[in-house]
């Protein structure tokens, strides 16, 4: 008696690696295409940055016994990102804000040595600057005359003393968005 074998066929197409390879790379040119053609007509996708009311934040932490040092008003096209405050025996309180050329600004206020304000919110190796004295024109700023810094990387800073606090005035922006700022920082109680 003899075993009949089944046969072997071949499929279809022939199995090799050169096919594999060959299909695989068909599929990633495929997919590459599809998402370049969908990148194509969908429009620029831009995040912009929120704004918030800095005085009603301002206000409420005014009724909170607080007294913060803020800007009385922002520069045309100039938006206030976020207002950080946080009570206590030693409260802190920043106002962050964005110039119109969106560059970044804050005024930051709290029971810290200038020194350590600068080391955490400009840079360890901050170097002294030209100081700024507010413009007579300015009939009460918080503070006449201001220290100045700045780091290698950009960022220019101000500094003064306020009631016991450090007063500080940094960013990305240039000294003179920096300086506009002091000049408009106020602690004047808000209806």
């Amino acid at each position: 008696m003899s075993q009949s074998q089944p046969s072997e066929r071949p499929g279809r197409y022939q199995r090799s690696a050169v096919g594999l390879v060959t299909s695989l790379v068909v599929t990633v040119i495929a997919i590459g295409a599809l998402l370049y053609f969908m990148g194509a007509f969908r429009p620029d996708f831009e995040v912009k940055p929120e704004a918030v009311d800095y005085v009603e934040i301002v206000q409420s932490a005014q009724q909170a016994g607080l007294t913060p040092i803020y800007p009385d008003a922002l520069p045309k096209g100039w938006i206030a990102t976020g207002v950080d405050v946080e009570p206590g025996d030693r409260p802190v309180i920043m106002v962050r804000l964005l110039t119109d050329d969106q560059k970044f600004v804050a005024v930051r206020q709290e029971d810290a040595s200038i020194t350590a304000m600068l080391s955490q919110w400009v840079d360890e190796d901050t170097e002294t600057r030209p100081g700024y004295t507010v413009p007579s024109s300015v009939a009460s700023p918080v503070a006449r005359d201001w220290s100045g810094y700045a780091d290698a990387g950009g960022d220019s800073a101000y500094a003064a003393e306020v009631d016991g606090q450090t007063v500080l005035v940094f960013g990305s922006a240039p000294v003179e968005d920096l300086q506009a700022v002091v000049d408009s920082l106020v602690t004047t109680p808000i209806g």
